[in-house]
């Protein structure tokens, strides 16, 4: 009977206990649902379902647990990340998914009872937003929560900022803690994750707790680490973002003297001409990486770097893709310096993911396709960094004799009153050019030839 009543996209309302008809799913899921959650007790005409709602009456229409859930946006918000989400087999359907239980137990319970502006859930995640946006402390946040149930007692709040975590978590706002090498050599991660002492150095993982016999250990350095996948996807959720990572394709400029964007420019042109398989289809994403250090506390005063890694989508427009919503922090580099030649080290989580989206891509629900499954892939295509971040990312020493990227090995320099200065600037200049005789640059006219570009394998043998 409710076949013929799905949607455009093959979704439907779900009758079982815990959606109430609040989220869409496809038959499948919807059967996969009735059989371990239940069929809604009041839920006697199926208006959703191909009933005539005239026929029944409106005093029959079934109700929610809560009449605010028809409007809260939360629910929108979960069917979007479950159907994105969801396992894909082989036949490209979505198999039961249990683990956002927790959030639809409190999505469907009241704040209070008779308050019908918000979910439990729907006022958390504002609350957390408060937090993170005016910088209140996690004892502040836990202080405000104890207050509020004091003032009302019947309200259906988590008790501390640490449950709320775990709960924000499930909705793919979570992070990796990641333990780190005192000396930055390894992270005990993957293959070492279980290791006590470092596998390079030997250097114990935990920190040395003078006085304390007993507690928790504490290890000396903390990399906090963002995963990328979920964040990609959830990027094609919603049909409007899921239109906007197409942009690229169509709105690149006409004008080859114009660039407004990066797809007008050389670098991605020619990635276009040497990778057609990932370039054939528009929606695998174009990423830049930018890292640099700060000082977490405002005060220069106290000696301390912390670097986060940031990745921007280019698929989209360029009035959006710089934008702060769609900039995604990865890592967050612990100090107290900064990582230097070991920032290899701190980036190997990232490494590793963008191999695998490039090499395998990871299966995502397209909202811009009624939601048909594709593989996206990624690729990283260049950084943004000052100088000295260059040097880290990069692993040439942006000191010294050689310092310079381009001419590598063939860098002209001298010294001059205890500094390094660098010269020859005019080798790079047609070998016919009037400046190349002139004497007035240092007495000396330049017959050098530009230095020789390196290739990939001669910049990895080097490495």
């Amino acid at each position: 009977m409710a076949k013929p009543h799905v949607n455009d996209q093959g979704f439907i309302r779900c009758p079982c206990n815990r959606c109430i008809n609040n989220v869409k799913h496809q038959l499948e899921v919807l059967e996969t649902h009735i059989h371990p959650f239940g069929f809604m007790s009041d839920y006697n005409e199926w208006i959703y379902h191909g009933e005539n709602v005239n026929a029944v009456g409106s005093s029959n229409v079934p109700q929610t647990n809560s009449g605010v859930h028809d409007r809260d946006e939360m629910f929108e918000v979960l069917e979007d990340i479950i159907s994105n989400d969801a396992e894909v087999d082989q036949l490209g359907t979505q198999s039961s998914n249990v683990q956002y239980d927790d959030l639809f137990t409190v999505l469907n319970s009241e704040l209070y009872p008779g308050v019908s502006s918000f979910s439990s859930l729907n006022f958390l995640v504002k609350l957390m937003y408060l937090k993170v946006m005016n910088k209140w402390t996690n004892k502040s946040f836990d202080e405000l929560l104890k207050l509020l149930k004091l003032a009302f007692p019947k309200m259906d709040l988590v008790d501390s900022h640490y449950e709320a975590k775990k709960l924000m978590t499930k909705i793919g706002l979570g992070y990796q803690s990641i333990h780190v090498c005192k000396n930055n050599c390894a992270l005990f991660w993957n293959e070492n994750s279980t290791s006590e002492t470092c596998p390079v150095c030997s250097e114990s993982r935990w920190k040395m707790q003078v006085g304390r016999q007993t507690g928790k250990n504490v290890p000396h350095k903390v990399l906090h680490y963002f995963p990328l996948a979920p964040r990609l996807k959830r990027l094609f959720v919603t049909s409007k973002t899921a239109k906007l990572m197409r942009w690229h394709r169509a709105g690149k400029s006409t004008d080859d003297n114009v660039i407004r964007h990066p797809v007008d420019g050389k670098a991605w042109k020619d990635f276009d001409r040497n990778h057609h398989l990932f370039t054939d289809d528009v929606r695998n994403v174009r990423l830049g990486l930018a890292a640099d250090g700060f000082n977490p506390f405002n005060n220069m005063s106290i000696s301390y770097s912390m670097w986060p890694v940031v990745l921007t989508t280019y698929n989209l427009p360029p009035w959006l893709c710089m934008k702060p919503e769609y900039l995604m922090l990865s890592l967050l580099i612990p100090g107290p310096q900064s990582p230097g030649k070991d920032m290899d080290v701190y980036l190997r989580p990232l490494v590793e993911e963008l191999k695998e989206l490039w090499e395998n891509g990871i299966d995502t629900r397209d909202a811009g396709n009624d939601r048909k499954v594709f593989k996206m892939r990624a690729a990283l295509l260049w950084t943004v960094n000052d100088f000295p971040a260059r040097s880290s990312l990069s692993g040439w020493s942006g000191q010294g004799y050689k310092a310079c990227p381009t001419c590598n090995e063939d860098t002209p320099s001298m010294r001059v009153i205890g500094k390094t200065a660098y010269f020859g600037h005019r080798r790079f200049l047609p070998s016919i050019h009037r400046w190349r005789s002139n004497l007035d640059f240092d007495g000396r006219t330049e017959r050098k030839r530009p230095p020789r570009r390196f290739s990939s394998v001669d910049i990895m043998d080097q490495l």
